[in-house]
C-alpha cells in the first residue's frame, strides 16, 4: 500500500485543483464608453430561406462583415479563462503531436462529419429534427476570403448549444495541459483522440484567430471565439447571417499560412484526406467562362468601318439582300472572360469498401482503383480482394495487384519505408506510411485499410506498437496470397486440365495469361518473400514459376513438376545461370537429358538466395545438379570404373594440387564432355561466385571462407579421358601428359561457369596446343621487328635540325642592338620561338 500513497495523493491534489478551477470563470463588465452600442442589433426574424447561405440583406451582411473583420473577443460576450497553460498547449500541438500543418482541415472536416453523423442517427427516429429547406441537406461546405484572409468551413450538423460550446471547446481547459503532458509521458497507451480536443486545437497550427459559430435545435446561435491567448469568449450571435442548425468555423489564418487560401491545395487536401467521408464535401470555387455581351457603339463602329471581303461573282443579289436583313436583325456583340463562382464537389468517389462485395461492380472497383492509387490509364487491375475481418480487431480493407510495376520498385527495396497501403479511420485518411501493416515483399500492392479501433497515438500520424497490428498483418498477408492464387487459378494457361468447355472459353479469355503477365511484373517479390518470411514460405512457394527443360517456354509451378516426375526421382533439379540458352547447353544436364528427368532453369540473381533458404517442398529436396550429391539411380559399373581408373585419378588430383582441386571423381552426370568442375554441396556455385564477384564492395578474402570446394569430375567413357589413362600408366612423368592435363582442367572450369584465375596462362597453353596441332617448333621463336626503317628516319632527320640550329644562329647575329624597336624586338623574338618549337619537335 505504501507505494501506492503518494499517486494517490498527488491524484486527489490535482482533482481539488481541476474542481475548484472548473468553478472559476471571470465575466467582463460591458464598458461605458460612448463608442460601445446601447441596444445590440438583433438578428431579423423574418430573412426567409438563403440557398448556400451565401446572401443576406444590408444590414445582415454589415454586420457580418463587421463581425468578420475583428480580431478581438467581443466586448459584451461571457469570457472564460483557459485553466490550462495555453503556451505549453500550443508548443505541444505544433512542436510535438504534428509534423505536418495540413492535417488541421482533416480534423476539422472529420469533426464536422461526426456532427452530420450525429444529427442523421437522431433522424432516424425524429425526422423534424432536420427542419426544412436547406438544413435537410446534410454537407460540408468550404469557402475562403483570400481579401481578409479568412478560411470557412461550415456543416449542419447537430450544431452546439452554449454549454456544448463551453464544454467541448473547453476541453483542454478541463482537462488541464498538465494533466495532458503528465498523460503523454507516462501513458504507455496514449490513444487519447478527442479525450483533450486537439484535433479542433489544430486549427492554431494555421490561424491566430478563430470563430465557432453554431446553432442547436435546442438553443439559440452562439460565438465562441478565441485567440488561444489564454481566454476564450462565448456571446449570442446577433452578428452572423443565421445558420438554421449546424455549425461554421472561420479561421482567420496567419501571414505564413496563405497558402491555405489557394483553391487548388484546399481541393488536393480534401482528395488526400478526406476524399471517402461519407457526406458531400463542397467547395465555393471560382471558375472562368466565356460570355457574349453586346458590343459598345464604337466598337460597333470600327467593326462596319473594317474592310470587307469582295463578293464573289457568283453570289446571286437575293442571297446578299437576305444576309444583310439578318446582319440587321442580330445585334453586336462581344466576347468577354468572367470569373464566377459555383459549388464544387470534392469527393465524388464514394467508398465502396463499407458495401457489400457482391453488390459492386468490376467497373467501380476499377474506378476506385485509378482514384486510390492515382493510375490515370486505362488498364484496370490485375486481381482485387475486399473482405472485412472481425475478431479481436475488426477492420475493412481493400486490396489491388497493379496492372504494371513501378520501375524504381526494386531499386531501393531496403532502404524505402513507403507503403501502398493506405491507412483510414471512419473513412478518414491518416497515413501512408505504416510498413508494418504489410511485409516490404507485398511493398507492390496498393489498397487501404479501414478500421475504427485501430491504436493511433494522439496525433494520428502513427501506430503504436500494439499487439492487434501483428493481428492484422497476418490477416492481410494471408488475403493478399489468397487473392495472387486465385488469379493463377483462374488462369486457363494455368490450369492442367486440358478438357475445357466450350462455353466457359469467352469468359475465360480476358483472364488467359494474366499470372503469366503477373509473374513478368512481381515475380521477384514472391521470391523475395520465400526469402524473408518463413511463416509463409510454403504458400509462397507454390506461387513460384520457372522454366524447365522439358516447359517449351512457358512457365512450370513446382506443383507440375512434381507432377510430372519419373518414379523413383525423389529429388527436384534444378540449375543456376545466367540465361536459359546458356543452361540448355550446360554439361551438366548431358545424362539427365538421355535420361528424361527434368531440370527446372533459375536464371535471376535472386535465385540463388532463393535456393538457399528453399531447402524442400512437399517432402522433396532440392538437387543442384552443378553440385555434388546428384543421384541418377544404381549404377552396377560404377565400383569397377573407380578402380579402373584409380591411378588417373589419383595422379590427376596430384597434378592440381596447387589449383585447390578437392578431389577427382568419376562421374554420372557426363555424356559427351570429358570433364566438369563441381563445387561441394554447402558452397557456393560458379554462378555464385561470378554474382559475388561482381559486387562493388565485395571483399576476395572474405569470399574464399564461402567459396565451394571444387572437384573435378572425368567421363569415363570419354575418348580423351581412356587415351590420358593410358599415358599417365605408361609415364606419369611426361611433361606434355601434365600439359594436357592442366589444359583440360582449365577448360573444364570455363565451361562449367567458372572464372580463370589466370587466363594468360590458360591462353599459352591453347597456343602450344595449335603449335603442336600444325606441327611447329615449341622452340620456334617469333619472328623480330626489322629495325632498318626507323634508323633511316632518324638519319634524314639530322641534317635538318642541323640546318634549323644554324638559321637560329645566324639571326640573333643579325639583329641590330643600337636600336630597340618593339615590333622588330616581338617579331625577331616570336620568329625564333617558332625555329626553336621546329626544332623541338624534329627533334
Amino acid at each position: 500500500m505504501r507505494k501506492w500513497t503518494a499517486p494517490i495523493a498527488l491524484f486527489l491534489l490535482c482533482l481539488l485543483i481541476l474542481l475548484s478551477d472548473q468553478d472559476r470563470r471571470i465575466e467582463a463588465n460591458a464598458e461605458t464608453d460612448s463608442e460601445d452600442l446601447v441596444d445590440p442589433p438583433k438578428v431579423e426574424e423574418k430573412l426567409g430561406a438563403v440557398p448556400g447561405g451565401l446572401s443576406t440583406d444590408s444590414d445582415v451582411a454589415k454586420r457580418e462583415g463587421e463581425s468578420i473583420s475583428r480580431k478581438t473577443l467581443r466586448s459584451n460576450a461571457e469570457k472564460f479563462e483557459f485553466q490550462a497553460e495555453v503556451s505549453r498547449l500550443m508548443d505541444i500541438i505544433i512542436n510535438s503531436l504534428y509534423s505536418n500543418k495540413d492535417i488541421f482541415l482533416r480534423e476539422i472536416i472529420s469533426n464536422a462529419s461526426d456532427a452530420l453523423d450525429k444529427i442523421r442517427f437522431l433522424a432516424l427516429t425524429d425526422k423534424e429534427v432536420l427542419g426544412e429547406g436547406d438544413n435537410t441537406k446534410l454537407e460540408i461546405q468550404i469557402k475562403l476570403d483570400k481579401e481578409k484572409k479568412i478560411l470557412s468551413i461550415r456543416d449542419r450538423g447537430i450544431g452546439m448549444t452554449k454549454e456544448d460550446l463551453i464544454k467541448n471547446l473547453g476541453t483542454i481547459a478541463k482537462s488541464g495541459t498538465s494533466a495532458f503532458v503528465e498523460k503523454m509521458q507516462t501513458s504507455g497507451d496514449l490513444n487519447l483522440i478527442g479525450q483533450f480536443g486537439v484535433g479542433f486545437y489544430s486549427v492554431y497550427l494555421v490561424a491566430d484567430y478563430v470563430e465557432v459559430i453554431s446553432k442547436h435545435n435546442d438553443d439559440k446561435q452562439y460565438v465562441w471565439e478565441s485567440k488561444a491567448d489564454g481566454a476564450f469568449a462565448v456571446s449570442e450571435d446577433v452578428w452572423n447571417e443565421p445558420l438554421g442548425r449546424g455549425t461554421e468555423i472561420r479561421l482567420h489564418l496567419r501571414d505564413e499560412a496563405g497558402e491555405y487560401l489557394d483553391e487548388f491545395k484546399l481541393k488536393e487536401l480534401v482528395k488526400k484526406y478526406s476524399e471517402f467521408i461519407n457526406f458531400p464535401i463542397y467547395l465555393w470555387a471560382s471558375k472562368s467562362v466565356e460570355k457574349e455581351v453586346p458590343a459598345d457603339d464604337d466598337e460597333a463602329a470600327d467593326e462596319d468601318e473594317s474592310p470587307e471581303s469582295s463578293p464573289s461573282e457568283e453570289e446571286t443579289e437575293e442571297e446578299k439582300e437576305d444576309e444583310e436583313e439578318e446582319e440587321e436583325k442580330k445585334p453586336k456583340t462581344k466576347k468577354i472572360t468572367e470569373t464566377t463562382y459555383e459549388w464544387e464537389l470534392l469527393n465524388d468517389v464514394k467508398a465502396i469498401w463499407l458495401r457489400n462485395p457482391k453488390e459492386v461492380t468490376d467497373e467501380e472497383y476499377t474506378k476506385f482503383y485509378h482514384s486510390l492509387a492515382k493510375d490515370f490509364g486505362d488498364e484496370k487491375p490485375m486481381a482485387w480482394s475486399h473482405f472485412t475481418a472481425e475478431g479481436d480487431v475488426e477492420f475493412k480493407a481493400v486490396l489491388f495487384v497493379p496492372p504494371k510495376a513501378p520501375n524504381d520498385l526494386y531499386e531501393s527495396y531496403y532502404n524505402s519505408n513507403k507503403s501502398n497501403l493506405k491507412l483510414y479511420v471512419r473513412r478518414v485518411f491518416i497515413s501512408d506510411e505504416f510498413d508494418e501493416l504489410l511485409p516490404k515483399y507485398l511493398s507492390f500492392l496498393k489498397g487501404l485499410v479501414d478500421s475504427d479501433s485501430l491504436p493511433l497515438n494522439v496525433s494520428r500520424e502513427m501506430l503504436q506498437q500494439h499487439s492487434s497490428l501483428k493481428t492484422i498483418k497476418k490477416k492481410l498477408i494471408r488475403k493478399a496470397l489468397d487473392m495472387i492464387r486465385k488469379l493463377a487459378e483462374e488462369d486457363p494457361d494455368e490450369s492442367s486440365d486440358k478438357d475445357k468447355d466450350v462455353e466457359n472459353s469467352g469468359e475465360n479469355d480476358e483472364k488467359k495469361g494474366q499470372y503469366t503477365k503477373f509473374w513478368n511484373e512481381f515475380g521477384k517479390s514472391i521470391k523475395l518473400g520465400i526469402i524473408e518470411d518463413a511463416t509463409n514460405r510454403n504458400r509462397l512457394a507454390k506461387l513460384l514459376r520457372f522454366e524447365t527443360s522439358k516447359s517449351d517456354g512457358k512457365l512450370t509451378s513446382l506443383d507440375q513438376y512434381i507432377s510430372r516426375m519419373k518414379s523413383g526421382q525423389k529429388d527436384v533439379f534444378y540449375i543456376t545461370g545466367t540465361s536459359k540458352e546458356q543452361l540448355e547447353k550446360s554439361p551438366f544436364l548431358e545424362r539427365l537429358s538421355k535420361k528424361n528427368y527434368e531440370v527446372i532453369f533459375f536464371t535471376d540473381p535472386v535465385d540463388e538466395y532463393l535456393m538457399q533458404y528453399l531447402m524442400d517442398y512437399e517432402d522433396k529436396k532440392f538437387q543442384n545438379v552443378s553440385k555434388e550429391g546428384l543421384k541418377l539411380g544404381k549404377d552396377s559399373k560404377v565400383k569397377e570404373l573407380k578402380e579402373s581408373f584409380k591411378e588417373l585419378t589419383q595422379w590427376w588430383k596430384s597434378a592440381l594440387a596447387s589449383d585447390n582441386v578437392d578431389d577427382v571423381k568419376i562421374s554420372n552426370r557426363l555424356a559427351d564432355t570429358p570433364c566438369v568442375v563441381v563445387t561441394s554441396k554447402y558452397g557456393w556455385s560458379a554462378n555464385m561466385e561470378r554474382i559475388m564477384k561482381s559486387q562493388t564492395l565485395s571483399d576476395a578474402n572474405k569470399q574464399a571462407y564461402m567459396r565451394g570446394k571444387r572437384v573435378l569430375e572425368i567421363n569415363p567413357r570419354h575418348p580423351i579421358i581412356k587415351e590420358l589413362r593410358e599415358l599417365v600408366v605408361k609415364d606419369p612423368e611426361d611433361g606434355s601428359v601434365k600439359e594436357t592435363a592442366q589444359l583440360m582442367y582449365q577448360t573444364a572450369l570455363m565451361e562449367s561457369g567458372f572464372y580463370l584465375e589466370d587466363p594468360k596462362d590458360f591462353a599459352s597453353r591453347i597456343y602450344s596446343s595449335v603449335k603442336n596441332s600444325l606441327n611447329i617448333s615449341p622452340d620456334a621463336a617469333v619472328e623480330e621487328e626489322d629495325d632498318t626503317e626507323e634508323a633511316e628516319a632518324e638519319a634524314e632527320a639530322e641534317p635538318e635540325i642541323k640546318e634549323a640550329s644554324t638559321t637560329a644562329s645566324e639571326n640573333e647575329e643579325v639583329s641590330p642592338p643600337q636600336v630597340i624597336d618593339e615590333s622588330s624586338s616581338l617579331q625577331n623574338s616570336s620568329d625564333s620561338d617558332v625555329i626553336r618549337e621546329e626544332i623541338r619537335n624534329l627533334t
